[in-house]
C-alpha cells in the first residue's frame, strides 16, 4: 500500500511538472512576441509625439505639462530597446508631414503690397532644407524670427550718431574776437584776434582759413580778413568798423563765418558764430575779449526766401509764358531790415544768355506780389536746348543792384527746376505753378 501511494504521488508531481513546462513554453512562444510588438508600437507613437513637441517647444515654453511629457518621452526613448529600421522610416515620414502642416498653419501670410519689397530681400530661411533630426534643441537657444526687432542695435546706432555729431561739433574749434562801441562816432569796432584748433580741410592735413563778418540784418556791408596759409591756429588781429546808431545795437546780430580758401574750387565753410545779443557780454563801452565755439555748418545759415511762378507752353504758337506771382521771406538787404526786390528772367541756350526781361520794383518789402507775365518765343524743336535763370534782385539807387537769390528751370536743371519744366511739357497750354527756394549764385 505504501508503494502504491508513493507511486501515485510521483505520477501527480510529474503531471504538474509537465503542465508547468507546457504553460512556460506557451508563454514563451506566444505572449512575449506579442508584448514586444506592442511595446515597439507604443514607442513609435511616443517618438512621433516627442518629435512634434520638440518642434513647437520654442513657442510653448509656458506649457509646463507639455515639457514634462516631452521629458518623459525622451527618457523612455533612451531606455527602450532598438527600434527596427522600417519603424524609424515611417516615424521620420510622419514627423516631416506633421512639421510641414504645422509651419504652413503658423507662418504669417504676407500682404500683396509687401511682395515686391520682399523680392529684394536675401533668402534668409529655406524651409525645405531644414534638418528634422531627433535631437532636442536647448530651451535657451530660441530661433530668431526674421521680423524681430533688436533694440540694442538701434540704441548703438543712435549712440554712434550722437557721438559723431558731438565729435564734429568739437572739431570746429574756437574763435577769439573783441567788441567796442564808439559813442561819439556811433561806430561798432569788431576786432578778430585769432582762431584755435580748426579742422583740417586740405589733403595735407591743414587749412587756409579766413573770416567773413556781418552785422545782421544788413548784408550789404561785409568785411573779410586776410587768408592765412596752411594753419589750424591762425592769428588775424584785424579790426573792422560798422557805423550803427546806439539805439539799433539791441536788434543787430554779429555773424562770423569761417571759411577755408580754395584756389581752384568753391571755398569750404568750416563753421559759424552768431552773437544775437551784443550787450550780453558787456556794455560795449570798453573793449571786451570774447571766446566762442565755432558751430559746424556747411553753408551760411541765411534763408534767402522763396519765389512762386507758373510756366505755360503753347506748342502750336511756340510761346513760353512765365508768370511771376510773388515772393516770401526774402533776405533783408538794407539797414532798415527790408529790400527793394524785383525779378529778372534770363533765357539761356548752351550757357549763353539770349534774352532777359524783368518785373517792376517793389519798395521796402520782403514779401512782394507781382502777378506779371514774361513771354519768350521758343520753337518746339529747341525746347530741350534752353533753360530759364530766375534771379531776385535788390534795387539800389546808389551803386549796383545786388542778387538776393536765384533758381533755375529747364531740362538740365536739378531737382524741382527740372520737375517743373517736365510737368509743363507734359501738360501743354496749362499753367503749372510751384514755389521754388532761392539759392546763392
Amino acid at each position: 500500500e505504501l508503494s502504491v501511494s508513493l507511486l501515485a504521488v510521483i505520477v501527480i508531481v510529474c503531471g504538474l511538472a509537465l503542465v508547468a513546462v507546457f504553460l512556460f513554453l506557451f508563454w514563451k512562444l506566444c505572449w512575449v512576441p506579442w508584448r514586444n510588438k506592442t511595446i515597439s508600437s507604443n514607442l513609435a507613437v511616443l517618438q512621433s509625439e516627442a518629435a512634434c513637441n520638440k518642434e513647437n517647444m520654442a513657442d510653448k515654453l509656458k506649457d509646463t505639462g507639455a515639457i514634462s511629457f516631452l521629458e518623459a518621452a525622451v527618457k523612455i526613448s533612451h531606455t527602450s530597446p532598438d527600434i527596427p529600421a522600417e519603424v524609424q522610416l515611417s516615424m521620420k515620414d510622419h514627423i516631416m508631414r506633421r512639421t510641414r502642416i504645422q509651419r504652413q498653419t503658423t507662418e504669417p501670410a504676407s500682404s500683396t503690397r509687401h511682395i515686391s519689397f520682399k523680392r529684394h530681400l536675401p533668402r534668409q530661411m529655406h524651409v525645405s532644407s531644414m534638418d528634422y533630426g531627433m535631437d532636442v534643441p536647448a530651451v535657451a537657444e530660441q530661433p530668431t524670427s526674421i521680423g524681430r526687432i533688436k533694440p540694442e542695435l538701434y540704441k548703438q546706432k543712435s549712440v554712434d550718431s550722437e557721438d559723431t555729431k558731438k565729435e564734429a561739433a568739437k572739431t570746429c574749434g574756437k574763435i577769439n574776437f573783441t567788441l567796442k562801441y564808439d559813442y561819439e562816432n556811433e561806430t561798432l569796432t569788431v576786432r578778430i584776434l585769432r582762431a584755435f584748433d580748426l579742422p583740417a580741410k586740405d589733403f595735407c592735413g591743414s587749412s587756409d582759413p579766413y573770416v567773413k563778418i556781418y552785422l545782421l540784418p544788413d548784408r550789404k556791408r561785409k568785411f573779410q580778413t586776410r587768408v592765412h596759409r596752411k594753419t589750424l591756429n591762425p592769428t588775424f588781429d584785424e579790426s573792422f568798423h560798422f557805423p550803427v546808431p546806439h539805439e539799433e545795437l539791441a536788434s543787430r546780430k554779429l555773424h562770423l563765418s569761417v571759411f577755408d580758401f580754395d584756389r581752384f574750387s568753391r571755398h569750404d565753410m568750416i563753421g559759424e558764430v552768431i552773437l544775437e545779443n551784443l550787450f550780453e557780454v558787456s556794455d560795449l563801452s570798453r573793449e571786451t575779449s570774447i571766446w566762442k565755439d565755432i558751430q559746424y555748418a556747411t553753408t551760411e545759415s541765411v534763408d534767402l526766401g522763396e519765389i512762386m511762378f507758373s510756366l505755360c507752353y503753347l506748342p502750336t504758337a511756340g510761346r513760353l509764358t512765365l508768370t511771376v506771382i510773388k515772393c516770401r521771406n526774402l533776405k533783408a538787404m538794407d539797414i532798415t531790415g527790408y529790400s527793394d526786390p524785383y525779378v529778372k528772367v534770363s533765357l539761356l541756350c548752351d550757357g549763353r544768355r539770349l534774352k532777359k526781361k524783368k518785373t517792376t520794383i517793389k519798395k521796402n518789402t520782403l514779401n512782394p506780389t507781382y502777378n506779371e507775365a514774361i513771354i519768350f518765343d521758343i520753337p518746339p524743336e529747341n525746347m530741350d536746348q534752353v533753360s530759364l535763370l530766375i534771379s531776385v534782385m535788390d534795387y539800389d539807387r546808389v551803386g549796383h543792384n545786388e542778387i538776393i537769390g536765384v533758381c533755375r528751370v529747364g531740362v538740365n536743371a536739378e531737382g524741382l527746376g527740372r520737375d517743373h519744366w517736365n510737368e509743363m511739357l507734359a501738360y501743354p497750354r496749362k499753367p503749372i505753378a510751384h514755389w521754388h527756394p532761392l539759392v546763392e549764385v
